[in-house]
């Protein structure tokens, strides 16, 4: 592990920030609007103070209504959610994204002459006409709905396609990066600030921005870290502490993201809860450190918009609130803490019967995933070198192939079910269960029949058995 390298800025044992934000990304794995309001009731008394709303396509959009997803919240909802969370003293953060993962307009084919790569739909073209315009009506079409927040988050991370466009390429190179970010994000911020709403951005994009112009955003916005595993103090990437001193050192407003889910691989099924601790408590003391405004416990659904979802909220519920109780203490709740807090609120039973659920699946999947990694080098091995086929090794992962893929496909899907029924729209189980378990199919249709032709008489001795032992 690196030594840190402390930044001295601030001393002091961390005790927490004043602005805790429990992010909810509803691109994958939406909650029921009734699950929604209760998560509200679990997210206050975890210790949160607001609320990062990743909308995406559960909003009911007028910009394009090819926008919405099919199980999209109506206006009454999200009004009702707004003043339920008001209720609570939840500070709404919406978020719109208004660079890079822009997926949710651009996939449509009334916006794809905004792609700055025609063949991208995540990256949106800051020199196009109209683009501007598509993410000013995208904010305005969530300040309807909710007009009297403080800040509101435009996202801005991750713009992988910027300046590889024709037009973008030539103007990056003429003027730099920053200044093709700044031309389109430059005047969304001012009309944010005109309205008298503070912006946010991730700070991704701007880490090797010269100091003049990190010195010229940080008076028009926040900028926000982030960064999900380990201490910032030992991360070589763009959150590390070396540019969260940089920033500060330049006058912007900082805030930072640690998780309490959506932050271990991009199919997992339950979140890293020890993960999730440690980065949270690194993330406290750079709060302590730099004067951090707030922290937001990111909660990603999807890594990206295409791709498949992961780590359901309610799975993941004692990691929300020991996040919570970091943020705010600067110390670990304890697990038994967290499930205590769940048994009054009346959700303990069902996270322990969602959980145990993902367990089920998780394993039966990793087992099965891992018996396709065996069979097919032991399929390819045996193609090789005929003499390798008379012990049966291809049939013993096939069969331990057919066990898991049973396991997952029958008593996980159905664990699943049962748990998240009510909590998530049957079309979003479905989806999660086929996104896991359709894979393992195709795989054993493939190569079932290779180990059939290789090892024809064991295969017909064998086939029926569960095990290869028995």
């Amino acid at each position: 592990m690196a030594q840190r390298k402390k930044a001295a800025v601030k001393s002091g044992k961390p005790s927490g920030v004043a602005i805790r934000g429990a992010h909810l990304d509803l691109k994958g794995l939406p909650p029921t609007f009734k699950r929604l309001l209760e998560l509200l009731e679990v997210i206050k008394a975890a210790g949160y103070t607001a609320l990062l709303v990743e909308w995406e396509d559960m909003f009911p959009w007028h910009v394009h209504e090819g926008m919405r997803s099919p199980s999209a919240y109506s206006e009454k909802e999200v009004q009702t959610f707004i003043e339920e969370a008001a209720g609570r003293d939840l500070e709404v953060i919406p978020l719109v994204q208004c660079l890079g993962h822009m997926e949710t307009p651009l996939s449509l084919p009334e916006f794809a002459h905004l792609r700055e790569v025609p063949y991208r739909s995540d990256g949106l073209d800051p020199l196009a006409p109209g683009a501007r315009k598509l993410v000013e009506d995208m904010v305005d079409d969530v300040l309807s709905l909710m007009p009297d927040v403080r800040y509101f988050h435009l996202g801005g991370d991750e713009a992988r396609t910027l300046g590889k466009g024709e037009q973008t390429a030539r103007y990056a190179r003429e003027h730099g990066k920053d200044a093709l970010y700044l031309h389109h994000v430059e005047p969304l911020v001012d009309g944010l600030n005109d309205r008298g709403i503070r912006p946010i951005l991730w700070s991704d994009m701007m880490h090797s921005w010269p100091d003049e112009k990190i010195t010229a955003i940080a008076a028009k916005a926040d900028l926000c870290p982030w960064g999900y595993r380990g201490h910032p103090d030992e991360w070589a990437h763009h959150s590390g502490t070396r540019h969260i001193e940089r920033f500060h050192k330049n006058g912007v407003t900082l805030w930072g993201a640690t998780a309490y889910k959506g932050a271990t691989t991009h199919n997992a099924d339950l979140c890293d809860y020890v993960q999730q601790e440690q980065n949270a408590l690194g993330w406290v003391e750079i709060a302590a450190r730099f004067g951090l405004v707030g922290l937001f416990a990111t909660a990603w659904s999807r890594f990206s918009t295409d791709r498949v979802q992961n780590e359901p909220v309610d799975g993941c519920l004692d990691s929300l609130v020991n996040v919570a109780h970091i943020l705010s203490k600067g110390v670990p709740a304890g697990r038994e803490y967290c499930l205590d807090l769940l048994s009054r609120l009346g959700e303990r039973r069902r996270f322990e019967i969602c959980r145990d659920s993902l367990l089920t699946l998780s394993e039966a999947r990793h087992h099965a995933w891992r018996a396709v990694r065996s069979l097919r080098e032991q399929v390819v091995l045996e193609t090789r070198e005929a003499r390798r086929r008379t012990s049966g090794t291809a049939m013993m992962y096939l069969l331990d192939l057919q066990r898991n893929v049973e396991v997952a496909a029958a008593e996980g899907a159905a664990q699943f079910r049962e748990a998240f029924r009510g909590l998530l729209d049957e079309r979003w189980i479905d989806s999660y269960l086929a996104e896991r378990i359709e894979p393992l199919f195709e795989e054993l249709g493939a190569l079932e029949p290779r180990v059939r032709m290789l090892e024809g008489e064991i295969h017909r001795a064998a086939s029926g058995r569960k095990r290869w032992n028995e």
